[in-house]
């Protein structure tokens, strides 16, 4: 059975646009390649997680596959829980599974948008990480109900159920009720730092209805998922250029949690409110705040910072492949992969 999200797990992300004719080369070239994760992503309106880590399972071997992530409020719990189940005792320990908020705007489009987030939240993935260990559930909570609802058949090996969320209220709510978070990106030292800080906040003070007992795992079990839009190039330039498209929208409200961390976070806003467009804001960014906002460089400076969110206590770090060409991204990418860890 594969590892899975051990220390120093090193990920690609398969792009949510890639053509279908790509879909299974690419996951299969990034297990030939060794990384140890690919993750998927359920974005509006592309492709469903679950349909894609099913098909991504049934065409590799080894390689861990994570779904990052399925927002909760768009489906019910129970249901969720049983298409997980049936790729968790299909693919014992190759399944992780990121549930969240998901985003508003793509929410309210589809009516989906609840008026408490975070019980809506909590209350999933409650319900959901009791039905995979087996139990047997009836609840009435605002937004879950079950009446003696339990799996037929609950996996061997029970997958993780990470929340995908980013603010420090919703990362207090997952220490209580989650197996570990799914950080969007950017995610810095800095950023990984108030994440777990919120994290660990909440594992020791769960707030008041969240969290079933008996079923916290302990914090050396925690999984901390950081994802991070990366580039890699001889040529440290070429690769800064090829990701700042990717950073464009970190500038949004929504992003403001991994910035107002940041040593630099007024200088940020303030170029973000002198700027005319998003793209002339990543354009305009200084190569340093590039270094620190994504995975990019030379294989050697990418793989160094890679360690450093490592040491800051990412279990797993997500390469997002920046640049029009996602295959050849794949392959400039796993070039990380050869450096010794910690190399200069």
């Amino acid at each position: 059975m594969p590892a899975s999200n051990a220390p120093g797990s090193i990920a690609v992300m398969l792009p949510r646009d890639l053509p279908a004719a790509q879909f299974v080369a690419y996951a299969r070239r990034a297990e030939e390649l060794g990384f140890t994760e690919i993750w998927v992503v359920e974005d509006c309106f592309f492709r469903g997680g679950i349909a894609q880590a099913a098909v991504v399972l049934a065409a590799t071997t080894t390689i861990v596959v994570g779904i990052g992530i399925l927002p909760a409020a768009a489906r019910n719990p129970g249901f969720a829980t049983l298409e997980i189940a049936t790729l968790a005792e299909l693919f014992p320990g190759r399944l992780h599974v990121g549930i969240g908020h998901g985003m508003p705007v793509w929410m309210r489009q589809t009516g989906s948008w609840p008026t408490s987030p975070l019980a809506m939240l909590a209350e999933n993935i409650d319900l959901m990480r009791a039905l995979l260990r087996g139990a047997s559930i009836t609840t009435a909570g605002r937004y879950v109900q079950a009446d003696a609802v339990a799996l037929a058949g609950p996996p061997s090996t029970v997958p993780p159920i990470l929340a995908g969320v980013r603010g420090p209220k919703s990362l207090r709510l997952a220490g209580a009720c989650a197996d570990g978070v799914v950080l969007a990106e950017p995610v810095t030292p800095e950023y990984l730092a108030a994440a777990i800080g919120a994290l660990d906040a909440g594992r020791d003070a769960p707030p008041e209805g969240f969290g079933f007992p008996g079923l916290r795992p302990p914090s050396d079990a925690r999984h901390v998922v950081a994802y991070n839009a990366a580039a890699v190039d001889e040529d440290p330039v070429v690769a800064r250029n090829l990701v700042r498209p990717a950073l464009e929208w970190i500038g949004d409200p929504d992003w403001a949690p991994h910035i107002t961390v940041l040593p630099f976070a007024e200088e940020f806003a303030a170029l973000r409110s002198a700027s005319a467009s998003r793209a002339d804001f990543a354009a305009a960014m200084p190569e340093s705040w590039v270094d620190q906002l994504a995975v990019v460089g030379t294989a050697a400076s990418a793989r160094r910072r890679i360690d450093e969110l490592h040491a800051a206590g990412a279990t797993s770090v997500v390469l997002i492949p920046a640049g029009p060409d996602p295959v050849k991204a794949l392959e400039s990418l796993a070039t990380v992969l050869s450096v010794r860890a910690g190399a200069a």
